[in-house]
């Protein structure tokens, strides 16, 4: 599988990143390990998750999905410099008044404890799940560069902040000489392009930063599963969001492509991500081995120019 480089840094990753937000949810443990053992022989060694997931799932308190990679890895006996470990900080994670958050007492408490049910003593990427507006990004900052100079964190990224927070990030990074963010995750689809591509798209690209887009597929929508005669509340992905007059126009036009390609809508549509220049992985959720392969079909689909310009033109969104 191609690689790519994760923005400025020496890291190289898979050119797609396996997420896990449905491991322990609607994946359960012996398919997620399936999953797991699938990508890597098919070449994927970038696996992104958090401490969160999948918390809101009944019966669970979080940090399953960590739990089934840790587990994982220590049964595959894959080298664990072969991997490339992504997780986040941010949400709740317990009852107490420091359980959720980015300051400093969390920060460093969360990642012990992610630490712990991965199994291993570092993590390759750090990133905040979301903005703090309760912390200051100079006590997160310092926190972090905390953890790479303990050599428990590698490197640190940022997800769903927006152009403004990011840059501020950037400077505090360099008036305080501490480790910077490397890269960004984004929402990023057919039909969700502007937020990253009216402003994060240049900042990520003139600052070196790798973009590991999640939701690349539309939370399912853009597998063509989903029809307008639909009710929204059939949804059980939250895709209702996407039940309007353009995102059928984008779907219609994705399926379109998807036959003359001879391939599915899913994979046209993660093809179209992987296309763009600043992305280095987009993150796919699979929950089975079928969807897996799949979406690793997308590395094949070569779009001729005339579809490109067509996906971009319907998809637009100034």
């Amino acid at each position: 599988m191609e690689t790519r480089r994760l923005g400025k840094t020496g890291l190289k990753v898979s050119a797609l990143c396996l997420g896990s937000m449905q491991f322990g949810w609607t994946a359960d443990e012996d398919t997620s390990y399936r999953i797991l053992s699938k990508a890597w022989e098919a070449g994927i060694n970038f696996i992104d998750t958090a401490d969160v997931y999948s918390r809101w799932a009944p019966g669970n308190t979080g940090g399953e999905a960590e739990r089934i990679i840790g587990n994982w890895m220590k049964n595959s006996h894959i080298p664990r410099e072969k991997i490339i470990i992504a997780t986040k900080v941010r949400g709740r994670m317990g009852d107490g008044i420091n359980d959720e958050g980015l300051s400093r007492v969390h920060i460093l408490h969360a990642v012990d404890e992610s630490l712990q049910r991965l199994q291993t003593d570092y993590i390759d990427l750090y990133q905040t799940h979301h903005v703090d507006l309760d912390t200051t990004i100079e006590e997160t900052l310092s926190a972090l560069d905390t953890l790479v100079k303990q050599g428990k964190v590698r490197y640190i990224g940022c997800s769903n902040y927006p152009a403004w927070r990011l840059m501020q990030a950037l400077w505090a990074s360099e008036r305080l000489q501490t480790a910077r963010f490397d890269c960004l995750q984004p929402r990023y689809n057919l039909i969700d392009r502007a937020e990253l591509e009216r402003e994060l798209a240049e900042v990520c690209q003139v600052y070196g930063m790798g973009v590991i887009p999640y939701s690349p597929i539309a939370g399912g929508f853009l597998t063509g599963k989903y029809t307008p005669e639909q009710n929204a509340l059939d949804s059980k992905r939250n895709v209702s969001r996407y039940f309007n007059e353009r995102s059928w126009n984008i779907l219609d036009a994705t399926r379109r492509v998807a036959v003359q390609a001879n391939a599915s809508v899913s994979q046209v549509a993660l093809a179209w991500v992987l296309r763009q220049p600043a992305i280095t992985s987009p993150i796919i959720g699979p929950r089975t081995n079928e969807q897996l392969e799949d979406n690793l079909g997308a590395l094949q689909v070569q779009l001729a120019q005339e579809q490109w310009d067509n996906l971009n033109q319907v998809s637009a969104w100034k």
